[in-house]
């Protein structure tokens, strides 16, 4: 396998969460132009309440022009936020709980192959009823699922949202729940 050897990167685009650049990169002898997105990071909760139910949120996604059940998640404040600071904060605001203790329970990249976009999600137990902290142009519904509903819709592609599936697949293996 030869090098692969980035000659430049140049800035193309800011936008309010992430940098679009533009990479030219020598693979194999042969120059090419890559797209690249920057993104600082984020992180998600997996909230189990005491009956063994996963708290999802369904919210409208702009980019699929669709509501979509998702695991709660929320981007960094800042590129040097901790992770698990981002995660406490996404789980009170998206659903009203909070948690003394988070326990990490994996990191996922999102897309490779252009993206550096990388979540840490953590699993919540232990629910304590807090409060809603939506921001003006959220609209979430929390709601309450069997892990085995979760599961059933992964497995007929009803559910897409890479975080959210591999959050519950994991769970699910570690849980011995199919």
């Amino acid at each position: 396998m030869e090098a692969t050897i980035r000659l430049k990167r140049d800035l193309a685009y800011t936008g309010t969460i992430l940098k679009i650049y533009r990479d030219t990169v020598v693979a194999n002898g042969i120059e090419e132009v890559y797209d690249y997105i920057h993104h600082d990071g984020a992180a998600a909760v997996l909230p189990v309440t005491k009956d063994g139910k996963i708290l999802m949120v369904r919210q409208y996604r702009n980019a699929l022009d669709r509501f979509t059940l998702e695991i709660p998640a929320g981007k960094v404040d800042a590129p040097d936020e901790p992770r698990i600071e981002c995660a406490y904060r996404e789980l009170e605001e998206e659903t009203g709980f909070r948690t003394e203790k988070l326990e990490y329970l994996m990191t996922i990249n999102t897309t490779v192959a252009f993206c550096d976009e990388a979540i840490d999600v953590f699993l919540a137990r232990d629910l304590i009823p807090s409060k809603q902290h939506l921001d003006a142009d959220e609209s979430i519904d929390v709601e309450e699922w069997e892990v085995k509903d979760l599961l059933e819709l992964i497995y007929t592609g009803k559910m897409t949202d890479g975080k959210t599936v591999a959050a519950i697949m994991a769970f699910a293996q570690r849980e011995g729940i199919r």
